[in-house]
């Protein structure tokens, strides 16, 4: 299972949390909605006029590092932007959009993954927030970390910010 991250700025106030939007979640976001707006990671909107060029199923067969067999399958949706910029997706629309790739694919409730074109293909996870898409920052890890040798970060602490020094010579912490 993949794990997506998102970095929320409310004035100043930054959050990170993971998630997973799963294409039940989608669905019902989309019957709640009157307009498709996706925002992209660096606070930017995917033009109005984007097209859903492709939906569909992507599976990845793959092994770890650590020789570990893994299989993870997503749905995807495929972002882009033509030149027809008096073009609108309307939210039903693209429930019927996802009802024939359904229907023609028996796509399962996946976790989703929505593709962009930039400098290159980008790929992005999906949250939703007071009517906007937040196209999520997916992020690269080792799945087999204790298998290949990474070490575990330890956390590091400042010692002029503690408070009270318990260790001493006579309490056997040293």
């Amino acid at each position: 299972m993949a794990l997506y991250y998102r970095t929320y700025g409310f004035n100043s106030y930054f959050h990170t949390q993971i998630f997973m939007m799963k294409l039940h979640n989608f669905k019902q976001t989309l019957r709640q909605v009157k307009n498709l707006n996706f925002q992209l990671p660096d606070q930017s909107y995917v033009p109005k006029h984007f097209h859903i060029t492709e939906a569909g199923i992507i599976t990845k067969n793959f092994i770890d590092c650590g020789g570990t067999l893994r299989k993870e399958e997503v749905v995807n949706f495929q972002l882009w932007m033509a030149q027809d910029y008096d073009h609108r997706l309307r939210p039903d629309k693209l429930l019927e959009i996802i009802t024939l790739s359904e229907q023609k694919l028996q796509i399962q409730n996946l976790e989703i993954e929505v593709e962009v074109q930039e400098n290159t293909i980008s790929k992005y996870g999906l949250d939703f927030k007071e009517g906007i898409f937040f196209l999520t920052a997916k992020k690269t890890n080792c799945l087999a970390q204790d298998q290949c040798g990474i070490p575990v970060q330890k956390p590091r602490i400042r010692i002029s910010s503690l408070t009270t020094n318990t260790c001493t010579p006579e309490s056997g912490c040293c």
